[in-house]
């Protein structure tokens, strides 16, 4: 009998001894960023090989402190006048829906970020009449977290909330959420994403083509009838290879989703061991130009603490 999503979540691996047993394994221990893990994707790593890619995104850092790193590397915080909202460009943008994600991925950017802060929900009055008396936003960017670890029903009360708002045209939602939780693609969120006034955009998250599972691919069927896209970081160990990235490209294409962003890596504290040098980057960028189409060619970016550029390749 199958269980629901969220009971799915509920059930994740949280720690070292857990991970340890669960993947045949001792390099777990407890780090500064909880471990957290669903069952399904635990499933994908190919359990006792220490350098599995899935592995090795979820595995605590060991990593020693670097210069240029940080616990804020892209500043969030200084972008947010009102608490929940965040807003470095003109046009659009983004709303902190959730504090939770479904699983911990060990290079994340915020995982020092104060969401007990910045909950949205606490915080609506005053985040809608910013929406409001700022008119030259037109888009809504919902991240977290990962917004769809909340329930249809919060989503769904959003969205109306938001599509209230005659200005805004476009909805775009973040997630990993639905990469490694399949079952978080109900019918009913579906449904509602399907109905809105909003043009929806999802931006999914999938950093290596064995992300991309049967049941994924079935799941994002539903969602055909909106714009499809992915982001992925560059992660050394996991996707540093023009090889992997193009086998990537190919699969989302498959599935109907457009190879969108490739992130370099934010700089925050306890991701050391997964930078890719600039130099690196290029490298293996020009690589990666020679055998995928264009339109299957990401676009390589880094975030500037408000100011996010294409690099020059």
């Amino acid at each position: 009998m199958s269980i629901s999503w969220n009971q799915s979540v509920r059930n994740s691996i949280k720690n070292a001894d857990e991970a340890n047993s669960q993947l045949h394994t001792e390099c777990f221990s407890e780090g500064k960023f909880p471990i957290k893990i669903p069952l399904e994707f635990a499933d994908k790593i190919e359990a006792g090989n220490p350098l599995d890619p899935l592995l090795l995104q979820v595995l605590p850092s060991t990593s020693q402190a670097q210069d240029g790193f940080s616990d804020s590397p892209v500043e969030d915080e200084k972008y947010s006048p009102v608490r929940g909202l965040i807003h470095k460009y003109p046009s659009r943008v983004l709303l902190i829906a959730s504090r939770v994600c479904a699983i911990h991925c060990q290079y994340c950017f915020r995982q020092n970020f104060d969401y007990e802060e910045h909950d949205i929900f606490t915080q609506w009055p005053e985040i809608k009449h910013y929406l409001h008396h700022n008119t030259q936003v037109n888009e809504v960017i919902l991240s977290g977290g990962d917004p769809l670890t909340l329930s249809d029903g919060k989503i769904e009360k959003i969205v109306k909330s938001v599509e209230d708002i005659k200005h805004i045209k476009t909805l775009r939602i973040h997630s990993r959420t639905a990469v490694v939780v399949p079952s978080r693609i109900t019918d009913k969120l579906s449904e509602i994403l399907r109905k809105t006034r909003l043009k929806v955009v999802m931006v999914f998250h999938v950093n290596h083509p064995r992300e991309i599972s049967a049941d994924f691919i079935n799941q994002v069927k539903k969602l055909r009838s909106l714009t499809l896209l992915n982001q992925s970081v560059l992660l050394k160990g996991v996707n540093d290879n023009a090889g992997i990235l193009r086998s990537l490209s190919l699969k989302l294409f498959e599935s109907s989703i457009m190879p969108y962003y490739l992130h370099l890596l934010d700089k925050v504290s306890g991701a050391e061991h997964f930078l890719v040098t600039d130099e690196a980057a290029k490298g293996i960028y020009r690589e990666l130009q020679k055998i995928l189409s264009g339109y299957l060619l990401p676009k390589l970016v880094r975030d500037e603490g408000g100011d996010s550029k294409a690099l020059v390749v």
